[in-house]
């Protein structure tokens, strides 16, 4: 093997590597395998340093690299380790011999948590089977108390060894580690307990003292090197010999030098360094309190004094080491005491306040690096959980569990928590705390800050980390991106999961299981955001009372679906939409086996109904079209052939003109639904938004014109007299209709060969009359108004003219405004023929050869100006104005519109109806900068959005960003500005986010509409 081959291998200097292996005693030729393990490891270089400094201090390195060629599970295990933790290369290299603890079946296997008690028990001499282990200074070899404590620290050193052996090549899960760190943690503290009563045997006659685990302990999520939380109670015992009792205060003195005498071992320093702080701080009183205490004195305390912070730290609380009995003892005073603290008088309020103060205590410049209690960090998700369990395990005993994934597990299991979010939560807490363990095995100290890529050593720091994760081909760059996509994703989660109903918590449940009173449930539906919920109760008591297949799947499904409707802008509106939907719907087999086998129908149901009046309005008419929710296919943009097809065979099932077109309104309500629903699920664009809209709306105004033909035609006993179409105008030509928008129209008909012009005009008029009459019609069905004040002359012009008049007219009277109209002009509906000939005539006029004169230009530019001046609104802000504001939409049309009449003539593609076809054609042909085109397509867009999303929430259309702050809120939360952005400022609402966004946006489209609109 070359030095170029360890290059590629990842050896950074690769001339020193061939150099070291050499060293090593490694042929460079022969010994691939143990070199391409070496070359796995997360830094190469530092296991190859790290196995050289092993054979060195070996009395037989030829066993060694025996070993590593034969044992491929000893090379992975044994590189891998060198490589990630200089620390444990260390331990190594003072205990010669202890790489055995990577070889073999013992390496591979994660032992019990008794097996671990015993043998460390074993260590000190003490027997594991005795009411009261007592360590035997025989054992060692000077038998000294320090010497007892020394072995111990050695054997934790070994088995830390041995678990980093497995954490590090995969053999368990970071869930597994941790929980075998808590296990040796409480079993090192129950040995040094032993160690303790051996140097005061006195002390521990006196007294029975039990160790109570707290925090990550407690939780058995343990990190490698962190403080061990620990509360100590005790009780006395007789005296030897005697059946008296000893004093009380006696007692506690001779428990408090055995809790400090334990303490003193992982904490003391000697040549195997500092296991871990034990840290009392969290007992009554912190630490001006007594450091041991009596039963009846934590009772007393915790009745009386406690905080709400210390019955949170409670809840982790568990028996680790010391006297068991008197250890649950101690759990069955305290834990009744825990979970009721939640009733107490603003306890969220202190739950939240508690986490912000942590936050703000971050040094400056650290909180973007700190996985544990920075935004997004491991305290988020900590705090989540903990608040969802104290809330809701009053009554429900499954959520008790003081391990963060358990308990996550049983919240989700549940329907406090949706999967989604569980899952969410669960994969980034791992994550972090993966990341955790890697920082801290480096050099086995406490740490919980991310490496400083602006430091010296930052970059490779963060490179050993990402390569330590799976991440090879760009380390730092993924590392740092899945980094802050997780913090990015747990800041989002935590703001939401403060609260998640249990379904007892506001419904009838069968046979024994418990509930909360109405009040407790009306304060926990008010927290989840329910304005009323007083009658979110009774919608959720109609939808879940009795013994029916119904009731049974709602109340599966509710406890979930309340935590979907609390994320949504409007929680009671979502509520009393889902009961009316049930109460249609609810017998209907089908949907029983939707809502109980695929709760995404349920989930965006809830954010439907919650967010949009519109899209509630429109499901309530058919609520059978909740099936389309079932899959992103079912809410694509159909086609229009397809559309036009399904037009003409709802026409066919009825006799009248109403009935039909009726249909053709339900078909198209259906479409308004699809189109909505894959608009406020972030499913389609806002192009494929309008594009749908306006496909739907050009098959509904065929249809009637079918119609209205056939009604005419036999009503007046002639045969038809002329050819009509319907030319889109506006944004119905464009393909950009919105929820709110009327169909702009012209009405252009030709009379047949021989027939009298102005019968045939009248035929056309009374035919378009019709069409209007049918599709505007008081129905059910929501209505399509036709507005024909684009044509020529405006209102005052004839609402329907001939081919030729409009040649006439066009040729002889034409305004310069009328070709910018003109450029959104597309037949889409009636005679072909006529279609296709109309298209011929307007053409010259909109691309005019040569492009528009200079006049013609000015006067564009004086119409702009005069539009912004009269047409505004009076009272509204021309920043916040979509379509007639400072860098809205009409900025942006002009801009494309007269780059066409310019340049057109040039550019066959610039021959569209499009307004952002249009932008990107003028791009490409150098016409527009490429930049500036970005600015204007993304104000377009954005303030396209915004007024379909006002449409969508309020139910009414709106030209501006709503000035009620709840309304632009809801606006902003269907946009989605929910604050996922990593960028973002943590606590900026999403009304701030929403606004900020648009007059930044609007701002620099503006600033380019002046530049080149009014540039020659």
């Amino acid at each position: 093997m070359t030095a170029g081959a360890l290059a590629r291998r990842g050896f950074s200097d690769s001339i020193r590597a061939l150099r070291l292996v050499a060293e090593a005693g490694l042929d460079a030729q022969t010994d691939t395998d143990v070199i391409d393990a070496l070359a796995a490891a997360p830094d190469p270089d530092q296991a190859l340093l790290g196995l050289i400094r092993v054979l060195e201090y070996d009395p037989d390195p030829d066993e060694v690299l025996d070993a590593l060629r034969e044992d491929r599970e000893l090379r992975v295990r044994l590189c891998r380790v060198l490589g990630t933790s200089p620390a444990l290369a260390d331990h190594l290299v003072r205990h010669p011999g202890d790489w055995r603890e990577l070889r073999g079946a013992d390496a591979a296997r994660s032992p019990e948590p008794e097996e671990i008690r015993r043998g460390l028990l074993h260590t000190v001499g003490a027997d594991p089977n005795g009411p009261v282990p007592v360590a035997d200074p025989a054992v060692s070899e000077d038998g000294s108390a320090a010497a007892l404590r020394h072995l111990l620290r050695v054997a934790y050193r070994r088995r830390v060894l041995r678990l980093a052996g497995r954490d590090l090549t995969g053999l368990c899960t970071v869930d597994e580690a941790a929980s075998e760190l808590a296990d040796l943690a409480a079993s090192v503290l129950d040995a040094s307990l032993a160690v303790a009563r051996a140097e005061h045997p006195e002390d521990a006659a006196l007294c029975r003292l039990a160790v109570i685990g707290m925090g990550k302990c407690g939780g058995r999520e343990l990190n490698y090197v962190s403080d061990v939380d620990v509360v100590f109670v005790a009780e006395p015992v007789g005296e030897p010999g005697s059946d008296e009792p000893v004093d009380d205060q006696a007692a506690m003195r001779a428990a408090t030098r055995l809790a400090t005498a334990m303490m003193r071992v992982p904490s003391e320093t000697d040549a195997e360094g500092t296991l871990w702080e034990v840290d009392p701080a969290l007992r009554p009183e912190g630490r001006n309190g007594p450091l041991v205490r009596p039963l009846s004195g934590h009772r007393a305390y915790y009745e009386r004094w406690a905080k709400t912070w210390e019955f949170q730290a409670l809840l982790k609380a568990r028996p680790i080491a010391g006297d068991t009995e008197l250890g649950r003892a101690y759990m069955d005073v305290i834990s009744p005491m825990v979970w009721e603290a939640a009733g107490r008088t603003d306890f969220v309020e202190d739950v939240q306040a508690m986490r912000r103060r942590v936050v703000a205590h971050i040094p400056a410049g650290e909180a973007e690096r700190e996985l544990k209690l920075g935004p997004g960090g491991l305290r988020d998700i900590e705090f989540s959980v903990q608040l969802l369990q104290l809330v809701h395990g009053r009554t429900d005993e499954r959520l008790r569990s003081g391990n963060t994934l358990e308990a996550l597990g049983v919240l989700s299991e549940h329907g406090y928590v949706g999967r989604r979010d569980a899952s969410g939560l669960a994969d980034s807490y791992r994550f972090l705390r993966r990341l955790e363990h890697l920082l801290q095995l480096e050099r086995l100290r406490r740490t919980h800050m991310m490496p400083d890529s602006a430091g010296p050593e930052g970059p490779e720091h963060l490179r050993r980390l990402g390569r330590a994760l799976g991440f090879t081909a760009d380390p730092v760059r993924e590392l740092t991106g899945a980094r802050r996509q997780v913090s990015s994703e747990v800041r989002r989660l935590h703001e939401k999961l403060f609260y998640r109903p249990l379904l007892n918590a506001v419904a009838r449940l069968p046979g024994e299981e418990a509930r909360l009173s109405p009040k407790q449930a009306r304060d926990r539906l008010e927290a989840l955001g329910f304005a009323d919920p007083g009658g979110a109760l009774r919608h959720l008591e109609s939808l879940t009372s009795g013994v029916s297949r119904r009731a049974s799947i709602q109340r599966t499904l509710l406890p979930v679906m309340l935590g979907w409707f609390s994320d949504s802008p409007d929680p009671d509106a979502g509520l009393l939409g889902f009961r009316q939907v049930s109460e249609a719907l609810g017998t209907t087999p089908w949907y029983l086996r939707l809502l109980r086998d695929d709760v995404r129908v349920a989930e965006r149901m809830a954010w439907l109904l919650g967010t949009s009046r519109y899209a509630t309005e429109l499901l309530l008419r058919a609520p059978e079209a909740v099936a389309m929710l079932a899959d992103d296919a079912n809410l694509a943009r159909r086609s229009p052939r397809v559309l036009s097809a399904e037009a003409e065979a709802a026409q066919r099932r009825y006799d009248t003109a109403e009935e039909s077109v009726a249909a053709v309104r339900a078909l198209r309500r259906r479409e308004l639904l699809r189109t909505a629903a894959a608009d406020l699920l972030e499913v389609s664009s806002i192009q494929e938004v309008g594009s749908a809209l306006t496909d739907i709306s050009a098959v509904t105004v065929e249809a009637a014109l079918r119609l209205a033909q056939n009604r005419v035609v036999v009503a007046s006993g002639h045969e038809p007299l002329t050819r009509v179409c319907v030319v889109a105008m506006g944004r119905f030509g464009g393909g950009e209709l919105t929820y709110a928008s009327d169909a702009d129209v012209m009405y252009v008909h030709d009379p047949l060969p021989g027939v009298d012009k102005s019968a045939a005009t009248q035929q056309a008029l009374a035919i378009v009359r019709e069409l209007a009459r049918l599709l505007e019609m008081p129905a059910a069905e929501p209505p399509l108004k036709v507005d024909t004040d684009l044509r020529p002359e405006g209102r005052s012009g004839p609402v329907v003219r001939t081919l030729e008049s409009y040649a006439v007219y066009y040729g002889r009277w034409s305004q310069v405004w009328e070709s910018q109209a003109l450029l959104r002009a597309a037949p889409v509906a009636g005679d072909p023929g006529l279609r296709k000939a109309f298209t011929e005539l307007i053409d010259p006029i909109r691309y005019p050869a040569g492009g528009i004169d200079s006049s013609a230009v000015l006067e564009i530019r004086k119409l702009k100006a005069r539009m912004e001046a009269e047409r505004l609104p009076r009272g509204a802000d021309p920043t916040l104005h979509t379509k007639l504001g400072r860098g809205g939409l009409s900025d942006v049309e002009w801009v494309a519109q007269l780059t066409q009449l310019r340049h057109a003539h040039e550019y066959p593609d610039l021959r569209t109806t499009g307004t952002l076809e249009a932008l990107d054609a003028a791009v490409a042909h150098g016409l527009l900068d490429e930049e500036d085109g970005e600015v204007l397509g993304q104000a377009w867009r954005l303030a396209s959005r915004v007024r379909g999303m006002v449409m969508l929430v309020r139910g009414r259309g709106g030209d501006s960003l709503p000035t009620d702050l709840r309304v632009r809120a809801a606006v902003a939360g269907a946009m989605g500005c929910g604050g996922d952005d990593a960028d973002e400022e943590v606590w900026e609402g999403p009304s701030d986010r929403l606004t900020d966004a648009y007059l930044r946006t609007t701002r620099r489209a503006r600033a380019v509409m002046e530049r080149v609109f009014y540039d020659d």
